[in-house]
């Protein structure tokens, strides 16, 4: 369990917002807060338009419950858009997306924490009672992927990706392009018509303009911003998701 904390005054939480298309599960799940936190008003959206359509003096949530697969969204640019809308309310994601390149770069972007779809009921109450304390929750097997958020690490904003991605040189883009797609180094090298080893030092450089670490971080990044550069990572889930 990632032990940080969440936002100051996380624990009054009096107002919550599901956001979730499926509605038997969203159903379920304001059950299941009803357990947790008394006397909460809950309020559920299908789409984050809705969801963000319900923000408003009437109604200012203390706790969001976000799906990541909404029919509106594409990747984690869903999530990026609700925390700029509110950047001082804790969001606990629930899904069934369960790729730790997905769950490192959410809680790099500031998720309360995340929880599998799948999670049984008390996993849930835990991740509730640990965010109401004013804490950061993630399962024990994915705790690793916290450790970039608990060393201060901040995922850019999606200007700032848009911008990183603008500064590359053509044929630095066109690289990214061919990483997303999940191309390997040689068969980038023979679509390019260059050398590996130049093929290696464009993408070093790429990955240092786009401050990350990887190939797979570059990836992720992309998609995040929701920019048209296609994608392809090697983990199954997050292929899936980032090819949405």
């Amino acid at each position: 369990m990632d032990q940080d904390t969440v936002a100051p005054g996380a624990s009054r939480i009096r107002a919550i917002l599901v956001i979730d298309d499926h509605p038997l599960y969203s159903d379920a799940l304001a059950m299941a807060l009803r357990h947790v936190f008394d006397d909460c008003k809950i309020r559920s959206a299908t789409s984050l338009g809705e969801g963000l359509a319900q923000l408003g003096p009437d109604f200012s949530p203390d706790l969001v419950m976000l799906d990541l697969k909404l029919p509106d969204v594409t990747g984690l640019s869903g999530f990026l858009r609700l925390r700029e809308r509110i950047p001082d309310v804790p969001v606990l994601v629930i899904s069934a997306l369960t790729s730790v390149e997905v769950v490192q770069a959410l809680m790099e972007a500031g998720a309360a924490g995340f929880i599998p779809k799948d999670a049984a009921t008390n996993d849930l109450k835990t991740a509730l009672i640990e965010i109401r304390s004013g804490r950061r929750y993630l399962p024990p097997g994915y705790r690793n992927a916290g450790q970039a958020a608990r060393t201060g690490a901040r995922m850019p904003t999606v200007q700032e990706v848009s911008q990183r991605i603008a500064e590359l040189t053509p044929q630095q883009a066109r690289i990214m392009k061919l990483i997303c797609a999940g191309k390997p180094n040689k068969q980038i090298a023979h679509e390019m018509s260059l050398a590996e080893a130049t093929v290696k030092a464009h993408i070093t450089a790429l990955l240092r303009r786009l401050g990350v670490q990887n190939r797979t971080q570059a990836a992720v990044l992309v998609e995040s911003a929701n920019l048209d550069l296609g994608t392809g990572l090697g983990d199954a889930d997050a292929r899936a998701f980032l090819n949405q």
